[in-house]
């Protein structure tokens, strides 16, 4: 009986989160309805516009929806519980860290303006998914390149650069693209700290990310993300990970500085030392065969 009353408990409680995420976009009047199934099959593909055009400003004039300060809160609390719920939810998490980070965003995006590379970039608006980057290119670069290693990332991690959400939820379009970069940038985080995808990589990676960029939403998951930790997990992560995540977020420069289509063919190593990162040994290069 207490494992049918526990089923039926998940059960209730999913279909509670699917009825409030309803309940949250039909709040926007603005917002279609995006049912759970169709969410997690979406793309930035799906979401460019119709004739093909990739730039940044134009998918921004095609998905943005204005929100009053209202709905924002409203959003927040909403995708926040969802978030906890179900973790699972890439949408809702997305959705959070939009709604969520106005400052940090104000803050990261006079950083890139301090800086002459990062300058470059907010200029030019450079995309990073499968339309605009020659995977095929990168695949066939000397190993120990910038471009070999994020190739070798995303073969042996089975993933593409274009699983990340396309921004809604942010009204200037400065920032909107500040945030996208984060996302479209996440896998070149991973390559560049050398850290796997599992649990206990993501959150070391989440470390540096809100240490850097300061995002609400980034901050929750470097905090709370060691919760669904195992023990064995936990334990190195206290004792090597976190020590390591926290130097390392605090001593390496800002990464969304770097304008990593203009440097696929810098070696890893030398980009490395050029941001003042130090691999965790015990990872270093375990995800690349």
């Amino acid at each position: 009986m207490s494992f049918l009353s526990s089923r039926h408990s998940a059960l209730t409680l999913a279909r509670q989160s699917q009825r409030y995420q309803e309940l949250v976009f039909r709040f926007i009047h603005r917002a279609p309805l995006v049912l759970h199934e169709e969410t997690q099959q979406k793309t930035h593909s799906d979401s460019e516009c119709d004739n093909g055009d990739v730039s940044f400003d134009s998918v921004f004039a095609s998905n943005h929806i204005p929100t009053s300060l209202f709905q924002r809160v409203f959003l927040s609390i909403g995708s926040a519980g969802i978030s906890i719920t179900d973790p699972s939810r890439g949408d809702m998490i997305a959705t959070l860290g939009e709604t969520t980070g106005s400052c940090a965003l104000q803050m990261m995006l006079q950083t890139m303006e301090n800086d002459e590379e990062g300058r470059k970039i907010l200029s030019e608006r450079p995309r990073l998914t499968s339309k605009t980057i020659n995977l095929s290119k990168l695949k066939s670069m000397p190993e120990g390149t910038l471009g070999r290693a994020y190739s070798n990332f995303l073969t042996v991690n089975n993933v593409s650069p274009d699983s990340r959400a396309t921004t809604q939820f942010v009204d200037d379009v400065e920032l909107a693209y500040v945030m996208q970069r984060y996302r479209e940038m996440h896998d070149l985080i991973h390559t560049i700290l050398q850290m796997r995808t599992n649990m206990l990589g993501e959150v070391t990676v989440k470390w540096v990310e809100a240490i850097q960029t300061k995002l609400p939403m980034c901050v929750g998951g470097a905090l709370f993300g060691s919760i669904r930790l195992s023990k064995k997990q936990r334990q190195k992560y206290i004792s090597e990970y976190l020590p390591w995540a926290i130097r390392t977020g605090w001593e390496s420069k800002f990464l969304l500085n770097l304008y990593f289509e203009k440097r696929w063919d810098q070696t890893l190593e030398e980009l490395q030392k050029e941001m003042n990162i130090v691999p965790l040994e015990i990872e270093k290069g375990t995800y690349v065969k």
